[in-house]
């Protein structure tokens, strides 16, 4: 930025330009954290909705029926318009909460903070990522008010059910707008990931090498670049797959395919090729979510147990090798479409591959806590609380890396389980941690820690509760995307008499008990939002711009930060995570804390 675009830049602003078209990232960080949030209770809705139709499917609901009156028969929802929940829950979640919150918010937050740097490379381009990103959600959202409703094809679009309009009510315009608002979306990441990746490379404070990064900034970097590489893919599949639908054209649908008794008139079409694309970024994907939670947790460890990070350079390179592997590993997801044995064998062997970096950042954290000074506040509870859940995540991920252990599992409970334990304790535990962590330096005040705690173990258990039986479900055969939660193929079922196959009554039930669970999770959230509101205006205030006693550099600015962040040039003069040094004062040393002049 030069000293011209800088002063124009700080000039003095309306409310408008400063808090609604603004280019700070830390205001702009705010916006897709708070857009995030909507997100998040758009996708939750959905997840409930869904919950209560599993656990009692003959039920009436007139009440949603008024809101949602194309999705409901005479109260009873309808089995099209539960697809389009599915798949508008999970896309919401994964791409418009999870994605924003923790690369668009934490990531804006905290880049130029914790690099000693004034703001991002480019601040308009910035604020040009998060309108993409608002219009992006927008367009998602409008998709269930348009004729046939929401998209109905799952997450990951599959054609044919995502290339015929008339497949489904949900595959008319619904799935074109879902279409348009993941254009959208890849539109903003790529404005906000070359944003980040300038901003990392050229923007350091002075002294601040690559091996002095905090392991934050490094997770964020890998993430953009995983980002920048995966999504265009995708939007080159997005294009044809519009253009299938509405051009006459034939990128996914084969000759000879009916619907009813209409034959279609595309040939020449792989419908496979779609699934190639979808999933090369996919899974990435995952990584683009989990290493900067990782990278979260990294820095509330390193600060609550007051001692350095173990294997700080054991914890770099594995995350750059998490970055390279993920991407070649995406046809685990596709061993039912008939990939040849050499083919299923490299792709299980490189998915068992990238589960060594994954446990490398693991045990570094776990051996992190040995011999630490632990502080047991909220945002260390979380973070200690999204070891282990990731932890299950993977371990009970290697049984899909396997072609002859997914055969049985694929489109089962199993998965929904597996990914749930990834991204739902895993990453939401981060981002929670996170905003407990950051709150008093956005805010300079502290969020209270009797409902933090309050939070932590409703979530805790109840994600637990929700999950844990889905794998249960999966390894007794239920099958995924069933509008009627399994009904269909119980036992209880007259017409499954003497099938051995047949769910059993405890299987079914644990469709109940998993509905009561999600209850409570979502009771677990009230404190949460009762804690960040109420401690905006009467939470406890901070007594430094410090009060975590933290290393980095986002730790050495006013609270809150001004605009411009720094009040004084910052020179970097040690590593990020200079805790308990012998000889010290204290038990903390800034990086840009000038070494001790040595006593005459």
């Amino acid at each position: 930025m030069t000293e011209e675009t800088h002063a124009a830049h700080h000039a003095p602003q309306s409310f408008i330009s400063k808090y609604i078209f603004s280019r700070d990232h830390k205001v702009i960080g705010v916006q897709y954290l708070l857009t995030s949030a909507f997100a998040a209770l758009a996708s939750g809705a959905l997840a409930m909705i869904m919950r209560i139709h599993l656990a009692w499917p003959q039920e009436t609901w007139p009440l949603l029926e008024k809101i949602f009156p194309q999705g409901f028969s005479k109260g009873v929802l309808n089995p099209d318009f539960y697809l389009s929940i599915i798949t508008m829950h999970g896309t919401l979640m994964v791409f418009f909460f999870i994605s924003y919150a923790l690369i668009g918010a934490f990531g804006n937050f905290l880049i130029p903070l914790q690099i000693g740097a004034r703001d991002m490379a480019y601040p308009l381009l910035n604020m040009l990522s998060y309108w993409f990103a608002l219009a992006a959600l927008l367009v998602m959202l409008a998709s269930f008010f348009v004729p046939g409703g929401g998209a109905a094809s799952g997450w990951t679009a599959y054609p044919p059910l995502s290339a015929v309009k008339e497949a489904v009510s949900g595959s008319a315009m619904g799935q074109t707008f879902w279409i348009l608002g993941m254009a959208l979306f890849i539109v903003s990441f790529t404005m906000g990931g070359l944003n980040y990746f300038v901003t990392i490379i050229n923007l350091r404070a002075p002294g601040l090498t690559w091996s002095r990064l905090p392991m934050s900034i490094w997770s964020f970097f890998v993430a953009t670049c995983i980002g920048l590489v995966a999504f265009p893919p995708l939007t080159a599949a997005a294009v044809m797959l519009l253009f299938d639908r509405h051009a006459g054209t034939s990128f996914f649908l084969p000759e000879g395919l009916f619907f009813g008794s209409k034959l279609l008139p595309n040939s020449g079409g792989i419908p496979l090729l779609w699934q190639h694309l979808f999933w090369f970024l996919g899974h990435p994907e995952v990584y683009v979510l989990i290493l900067p939670a990782m990278g979260v947790v990294s820095e509330i460890v390193a600060c609550n147990t007051r001692k350095p990070l173990w294997g700080y350079k054991s914890l770099v390179y594995s995350v750059l090798a998490v970055g390279f592997i993920s991407f070649i590993v995406w046809a685990h997801h596709m061993y039912l479409t008939g990939m040849g044995t050499k083919i299923s064998t490299f792709f299980q062997t490189t998915t068992m591959i990238i589960s060594i970096p994954s446990v490398i950042i693991l045990t570094c954290l776990f051996m992190s806590l040995w011999g630490g000074s632990i502080r047991f506040n909220t945002p260390m509870l979380f973070a200690l609380a999204f070891l282990p859940m990731f932890g299950i995540g993977g371990l009970t991920g290697l049984p899909l890396g396997f072609n002859f252990s997914d055969l049985h599992l694929h489109d089962s409970y199993y998965v929904i389980a597996h990914f749930h334990y990834v991204v739902a304790p895993g990453t939401i535990f981060a981002l929670f941690a996170g905003i407990y962590f950051w709150y008093p330096k956005m805010t300079g005040r502290y969020m209270s820690e009797t409902l933090g705690k309050i939070h932590f173990w409703g979530s805790l258990i109840g994600m637990n509760l929700v999950f844990t039986p889905m794998f249960f479900q999966g390894l007794y055969g239920m099958s995924r995307r069933m509008s009627d939660g399994g009904a269909t193929y119980a036992l209880s079922n007259t017409a499954n008499e003497g099938v051995v196959t047949a769910l059993t009554g405890t299987v079914m039930k644990l469709n109940v008990f998993v509905t009561h669970a999600a209850f409570l999770l979502l009771l677990a959230q009230i404190p949460f939002i009762i804690n960040v509101f109420t401690s905006m205006f009467n939470g406890k205030k901070v007594e430094s711009d410090n009060p975590w006693e933290a290393t980095t550099l986002d730790w050495q600015t006013p609270t809150p930060p001004p605009h411009g962040n720094f009040t004084k040039e910052i020179v970097v003069h040690r590593g990020p995570y200079e805790y308990s040094v012998p000889g010290h004062p204290t038990d903390f040393t800034p990086q840009n804390a000038p070494d001790p002049k040595p006593a005459k």
